[in-house]
């Protein structure tokens, strides 16, 4: 599965424009075999990766940056096609 497609470039918003305490997620990426989970609320494309800052849930829930190099070198990340919804969804 592709993790990012031209759709969901142009759905994320740029780094640091979102100003409210409940967001909207624009994509949700996953582990299926483990409890990982990636929501992205803003990113940026930098030369060979893309930057995103979201709600990460795993070891701990926490706001905080990753990469989708970082994700894809996991090797089997996934993303859910039909997740709607904002960060207090998600909490």
């Amino acid at each position: 599965m592709k993790l990012m497609t031209k759709e969901i470039e142009n759905k994320i918003p740029p780094m640091d424009s979102t100003n409210s305490d409940n967001p909207e997620i624009a994509v949700k990426f996953f582990d299926p075999f483990s409890a990982w989970t990636w929501y992205v609320i803003e990113g940026e494309k930098q030369k060979n990766d893309w930057l995103f800052f979201g709600y990460v849930k795993g070891f701990e829930n926490e706001l905080g940056y990753f990469g989708l190099n970082e994700l894809q070198s996991v090797g089997r990340i996934e993303r859910d096609l039909y997740f709607e919804g904002n960060l207090k969804d998600v909490k």
